[in-house]
């Protein structure tokens, strides 16, 4: 009784996020340029606000209360059957820890680096939430640079929606090119400016657009656009498909031009790729949603894109350069000042160079630290791990008979790359204790039996009643 009232519990406020979700939906600007030839689009005020009794009744539903620890050698025999299952291979690493102690529960092979293949964006949003901020928002900017001349400034926002994206609700609430160009236009003919040359600047990012370990497949396929500081749509030729620009910064200035002359300003025809002095004077900007946000749609939807720039984003903020080299020399000192440093160690921000390496201890650190009560400005990395059997990477798991008792419980990251199969999150226990795990396999013969596997081992811990 008590597991079926926890799991209505987590299902009802998976319902209550989604709500919320909905209610702060909105129609995308650009949706609505199609036919449109000089409406901007519409910029709504924020309303005033009226003020509310607040009732001190307490919480829709009290805390969890931490249960009994369970016993080493039960859960140990439990996992362990499962760990030897032939579909997950030769090279698995897992381990088990309890939050509140840090208890270790389960070990094997936890101190072994292995490819993370997508739980690496664990690693990233924990790097991002502490470099960054969680509040921060990363801006696009037009700034004009001498009279007659204006340059649209890249900031590393791969969400800024482009004119072709869709008019659909949408969270988190990202910027749009339509409405940048919009605010230009109105500020320019403000001052009475009718005609411009353009410019663009993407060199806050530098160096190589792909990562060492990346497959030369990865951006012909669509898994990732080439990293660069100024795109629209995640570099996406289409909001709806997965074909990706093959120059995003150009295309990004390009359609930004196309937007100015349908608000009346006239754009030479010679677009140049220019730096953009800091003391230009700036025309306009939109800012993307805050990290913690971006952060969210990143684990939620195991987002490349967002991933890669969250990272560039830390190294510059770190001091480093804005190309790879910088992403991992940011990620490691920033994860080293948490005391989260050891056994990571990546290459690029998406988990999906096949150098990466790192330990199951350390996934599961990671998740303890963002957990706990001491560190409110990682919790966004909680919030954005899938639910399992209802969002992201995991709504279509957790179905099966042995299973579907964790569905709603388990909150994890997915990671799959060829051969490697891994999955790093929390749950608590049928006993109310909460513990983080990692698992992870990077010499996996058949994919579909080591995600069946994984899974196995996530509910195994969230059904432990073995105290």
């Amino acid at each position: 009784m008590v597991r079926r009232e926890r799991l209505i519990a987590v299902t009802t406020l998976a319902l209550l996020q989604a709500f919320v979700c909905a209610a702060g939906a909105y129609v995308l600007a650009a949706g609505g340029l199609v036919g449109i030839a000089a409406r901007p689009p519409a910029e709504t005020a924020s309303p005033t606000p009226t003020p509310v009794a607040i009732v001190t009744a307490g919480p829709v539903l009290p805390p969890a209360q931490n249960g009994n620890l369970p016993a080493k050698n039960s859960l140990s025999a439990q996992l362990s059957r499962t760990l030897g299952d032939s579909a997950l291979g030769g090279n698995v690493g897992a381990v088990v820890v309890d939050i509140a102690a840090g208890t270790v529960l389960f070990d094997s092979k936890a101190g072994t680096g292995i490819t993370p293949a997508s739980t690496t964006k664990v690693a990233t949003a924990v790097a991002a939430l502490t470099s960054l901020g969680p509040d921060t928002r990363v801006a696009t900017r037009v700034v004009q640079p001498k009279d007659g001349s204006i340059t649209l400034v890249g900031g590393g926002d791969p969400t800024l929606m482009g004119p072709r994206a869709e008019r659909s609700p949408a969270y988190p609430r990202h910027a749009s090119l339509a409405v940048l160009a919009s605010r230009t236009a109105k500020a320019l003919k403000a001052a009475g400016v009718t005609s411009v040359g353009l410019g663009y600047d993407d060199t806050l990012f530098s160096g190589s657009r792909t990562a060492p370990g990346w497959k030369p497949g990865y951006i012909p396929e669509g898994s990732v656009a080439p990293v660069t500081a100024l795109t629209i749509d995640e570099g996406r030729q289409d909001p709806r498909r997965s074909a990706r620009y093959a120059d995003p910064p150009r295309s990004a200035t390009e359609a930004f031009a196309t937007l100015l002359g349908r608000y009346g300003i006239k754009v030479g025809k010679s677009i140049k790729r220019a730096r953009a002095a800091v003391t230009a004077k700036e025309v306009a900007r939109v800012e993307s949603p805050p990290v913690y946000e971006l952060v969210e749609q990143m684990l939620t939807l195991s987002d490349n894109d967002v991933a890669e720039a969250l990272a560039h984003l830390v190294a510059v903020k770190e001091g480093r350069s804005g190309t790879f080299t910088g992403v991992a020399q940011a990620m490691q000192g920033t994860l080293k000042r948490l005391g989260v440093g050891e056994g990571v160690v990546v290459y690029d921000g998406s988990g999906l160079s096949t150098r990466n390496r790192i330990t199951p201890a350390a996934l599961a650190r990671l998740i303890a630290l963002s957990a706990s009560p001491a560190n409110p400005r990682l919790h966004a990395v909680i919030s954005g791990l899938p639910v399992a059997g209802f969002t992201g990477t995991l709504d279509d798991r957790y179905g099966k008979k042995e299973t579907k008792d964790a569905a709603g419980v388990v909150r994890a990251k997915t990671g799959t790359l060829n051969g490697v199969n891994t999955l790093t999150g929390l749950s608590r226990t049928a006993d109310g204790r909460l513990l983080a795990f990692a698992f992870m396999a990077d010499d996996v013969p058949d994919p579909d039996g080591a995600v069946a596997a994984l899974d196995r081992l996530a509910a195994l811990v969230s059904g432990c009643g073995c105290s």
